[in-house]
């Protein structure tokens, strides 16, 4: 680290630009994988505490309020619920009748579509913001690049000048710029692209996981509420 600290402070001032640029794309790659990592782990665990709540009360799952702090696997309970309820109440305001109101296929369907696009919507938000990740990822090398190759020619600038105790410092300044930021380029890339790959996946287990949760759901109300011919 005092390695870069010192290749920093001698370069000049498009060299230390270049820098700036590094350390900027290094705090953004952990910024945006801890609060990623944090995001994910927070929706699974909420998701298992719903879903230990669901399995106990399968009897009334329409009549159970959850006072949880808003997560995708939560909105997607909402959203059936809400549909459901909206679908039943409309069967019963058509039939007229004090007999239980049932769920039809097409209801069925019905509450299946709005479900995914819940679940659509909420692997986008669980996505938002990857993409700098992987821009990051093909940014930071050539960045570094930048730097190298700006430090060479400093170097070769200086070296044209002469040998003077002011130009070898320079010179051996550019050369610094140069393997330092390379360095730099690299050390950020590597774990940004760990980090979006794993992200990724996380983020695709999530979705799948979704699915799996509104699937099991809705069978359990076409049980309770869909009519046997």
């Amino acid at each position: 680290m005092s390695i870069l600290i010192q290749a920093f402070l001698q370069a000049d001032f498009f060299g230390k630009l270049i820098f700036f640029m590094l350390f900027f794309l290094s705090i953004l790659t952990w910024y945006l994988l801890v609060e990623k990592i944090y995001t994910l782990y927070h929706v699974r665990s909420k998701a298992k505490a719903l879903e230990a709540l669901l399995q106990e009360a399968k009897s009334g799952i329409l009549a159970i309020s959850i006072n949880q702090k808003k997560h995708p696997f939560l909105k997607i309970f909402e959203s059936i619920k809400t549909k459901t309820i909206e679908i039943l109440d409309k069967n019963h305001y058509f039939h007229q009748t004090m007999n239980p109101v049932f769920l039809s296929r097409s209801d069925i369907e019905l509450i299946e579509g709005h479900a995914q696009n819940t679940i659509v919507s909420e692997a986008k938000e669980l996505e938002k913001n990857l993409f700098l990740l992987g821009t990051i990822v093909s940014l930071a090398p050539f960045v570094g690049i930048l730097g190298t190759v700006w430090g060479i020619l400093v170097s070769f600038a200086e070296m044209q000048k002469g040998s003077s105790v002011h130009a070898n410092s320079l010179m051996l300044a550019g050369i610094s710029t140069a393997l330092a930021t390379t360095v730099l380029g690299l050390v950020i890339a590597i774990p940004a692209l760990v980090a979006y790959n794993y992200l990724k996946t996380a983020v695709k287990d999530l979705y799948f996981d979704m699915n799996h949760f509104s699937g099991a759901m809705l069978n359990t109300i076409e049980l309770q509420y869909r009519k046997v011919e």
